[in-house]
């Protein structure tokens, strides 16, 4: 009997298991509740204990095939920072005379009490809508009763009627996942590009299954049938394409300092429409190749036509023109222009929206109105203007031949051979100084004749920052003075784009909050309306936290509160490139008057380095001159990007810069 007895054990034991391991809604557990933490990450707030999807297809008579997205997910909660994960956003497309829709099926939290687990259900004001813009919506639910503990289970489809929306599936998110899993299963006469992003690829599964459609029509017959009506039934048989892709125990994804979307090497699947053959029909096929997707592109009625019209803006331009004789001359004249009169509705897009002439006399417009507007006037102004496809930065790099890679157009134009670049959405840009979320790799040119390219969007030019500060040391360790910091070309825009219209208390916070013990007095910017100026920063300040008294010494740090004091480069190794945005030159010249009655001791020794590949320079130099402590400071990063194999030499690069600024100069009492 004792050996039955611990038989029956070990069998319920092993059941227990069992369910605890499936992955399926409702099957939460005491022991899964009592988890304190993540088994493979302490600090995460929370994780995905499974995450799947899949997506199907579903026939409708008289409505044709429509796509159905089906997500589950089981989520425990860790930490207070992981309630944010009890909200979920899913965004939905409404624009055009179709749309898609969502709905939540099930929605519960589990929380254990009284070590029960007790049940939460999501209700009616848990779940609401959005609208994002004119063409998405946002359908969210927030989940009742969540705590530290509590484990959420989620599920919610996606119904739509384009074949070509299928979702990105993203593996890997910023908690971790312990198991995810997408499943496609597509009818035999459609046909996908199947593409993936990141540094994991998925274990794949294939499969085939049969399925089929009922037709059922229905009509009215003379004949000798029941009720006058007569049916007419038809099956037809297809096979659906199954695709299952898993991934398991994958750690949370962790920002890293300059990378330009994170998105652009998360493991992601992404299903491409490439073409579909019905019965009995043709094979009608779609974009595969870059020429294919800019060929489509130009062709659209809100894209390459919209370049011929020029009635509604001819007697104007012509106005503007009279008198210039140079092409730098028309560009600068009808960029500012277009620049100045248009003003941009926010919305993204290469091509138009309601048409190029509407959105002048309206003078607002999309990204497509305005830049497909200026191209169309520079070629009216008989130069040589096309229109560059871009990616934006937040929209992710264009990997792949496909509309949807691109989701805005700028204008280029060629001058004595040499391309100028132009955006005139942007009220700070310049020609060549394009808006910071267009700086994206590659963008891809097309041609009047159909013929197309890549073009590189990063900017080679160096820009500059220029900082001079005079500044007097007491024998207290308090040092005052005065700055003047200069910003140029993409460091002006910048600037322009991240502070001008804030007031300059605003500012002044900013500033002292990244500088302990700063005080900042008498703040005066110059923002001139030219755009080809530069920015000037001045201000006066107050800085206790730059100096440390020893004895009868004073150790002084050189750059004083502009010392850059860690290494933004921390980790033993990097899966992604190092976007800098743009080449960067930062020059320091600081002049530090010293107290009487002190003398320097020692002063850091000058450094002279070259990165490797010639990615970066910096020079430090100091030299005493009438009791004056004078410090020259040159950083250059002279590329705007640095491939991930080369993340070693820049850690070391910034590693050297870090510790020499770290470097004190030392005082002595005389």
């Amino acid at each position: 009997m004792k050996k039955i007895t611990l038989l029956i054990v070990l069998f319920i034991a092993i059941i227990t298991t069992v369910q605890a391991q499936k992955k399926e809604l409702g099957n939460v557990t005491i022991d899964e509740l009592k988890e304190k933490m993540d088994p493979k990450d302490s600090s995460a707030v929370a994780a995905f204990l499974f995450n799947r999807g899949k997506t199907y297809f579903e026939y409708k008579q008289n409505e044709g095939f429509s796509i159905v997205t089906e997500v589950e997910m089981k989520l425990k909660i860790y930490k207070k920072g992981g309630y944010e994960w009890a909200n979920t956003v899913v965004p939905f497309y409404i624009g055009g005379n179709n749309r898609e829709s969502v709905t939540f099926s099930k929605a519960i939290t589990y929380n254990l009490v009284n070590g029960q687990i007790e049940k939460t259900k999501a209700k009616s004001e848990n779940e609401f809508s959005e609208q994002k813009n004119k063409y998405w919506g946002l359908r969210k639910m927030t989940m009742p009763n969540v705590k530290v503990g509590s484990i959420i289970e989620l599920k919610y489809t996606i119904y739509s009627p384009f074949i070509s929306n299928f979702p990105e599936w993203k593996f890997q998110k910023t908690i971790p996942v312990n198991f995810s899993e997408y499943t496609t299963d597509i009818p035999e006469y459609f046909f996908y590009n199947v593409h993936r992003k990141g540094a994991i690829y998925p274990l794949e599964t294939q499969d085939k299954l049969s399925k089929t459609i009922r037709l059922d029509e229905k009509y009215l017959t003379h004949g000798q049938v029941e009720n006058g009506y007569q049916h007419d039934v038809e099956n037809i048989n297809y096979t659906d394409n199954r695709t299952v892709y898993k991934l398991e125990n994958l750690p949370a994804i962790k920002e890293e300092s300059f990378v330009n979307n994170m998105d652009n090497y998360t493991p992601t699947v992404i299903l491409e429409h490439s073409g579909t053959q019905m019965p009995q029909k043709a094979f009608v096929g779609f974009s595969s190749t870059w020429e294919d997707v800019t060929k489509n592109i130009y062709e659209n009625d809100d894209f390459g036509p919209q370049l011929d019209k020029n009635n509604y803006y001819e007697e104007d331009l012509k106005t503007l023109l009279q008198g210039l004789t140079t092409n730098e001359e028309k560009i600068e004249t009808i960029f500012k222009f277009v620049q100045s009169r248009m003003a941009w509705n926010k919305y993204y897009s290469y091509a138009c929206d309601e048409g190029v002439k509407k959105a002048y006399q309206d003078k607002t417009g999309n990204t497509g109105d305005i830049n497909l507007m200026l191209v169309s006037m520079l070629r009216y102004a008989n130069l040589d203007a096309n229109p560059i496809l871009i990616s934006t930065r937040a929209n992710g790099i264009a990997l792949y031949p496909s509309r949807s890679a691109f989701n805005m157009v700028i204008a280029a134009v060629m001058v004595d051979d040499k391309m100028v670049l132009l955006d005139a959405t942007s009220k700070n840009a310049l020609p060549d100084i394009l808006p910071l979320r267009d700086l994206n790799w590659y963008g891809r040119i097309i041609r009047k004749d159909g013929t197309s390219d890549m073009v590189n969007l990063m900017p080679e030019t160096i820009s500059q920052d220029v900082v001079n500060v005079l500044a007097t040391l007491d024998a207290t360790g308090k040092v005052t003075g005065k700055v003047r910091e200069q910003y140029l070309d993409y460091s002006a825009l910048r600037f322009r784009e991240n502070y001008a219209g804030l007031p300059n208390d605003a500012i002044v916070e900013k500033i002292e909050k990244n500088h302990r013990g700063l005080e900042v007095e008498d703040y005066n910017l110059t923002i001139d309306s030219n755009l080809e100026e530069s920015v000037i920063e001045k201000y006066s300040f107050k800085n206790t936290n730059s100096t440390e008294i020893i004895g009868n010494k004073l150790y002084v740090s050189p750059l004083l509160h502009l010392e850059n004091t860690e290494n933004p480069f921390k980790q033993e190794t990097r899966e992604f490139p190092i976007d800098f945005s743009f080449p960067n030159k930062a020059k320091y010249v600081i002049s530090i008057s010293l107290p009487d009655g002190y003398q320097v001791e020692s002063m850091p020794e000058p450094i002279s380095i070259v990165m490797d590949k010639g990615y970066g320079n910096f020079s430090f130099t100091t030299s005493i001159v009438n009791e004056q402590v004078q410090i020259v400071v040159v950083l250059s990063v002279n590329t705007s990007i640095i491939p991930a194999e080369d993340y070693g030499t820049l850690k070391e690069f910034f590693k050297v810069v870090t510790q020499k600024e770290s470097e004190k100069i030392v005082l002595k009492k005389i």
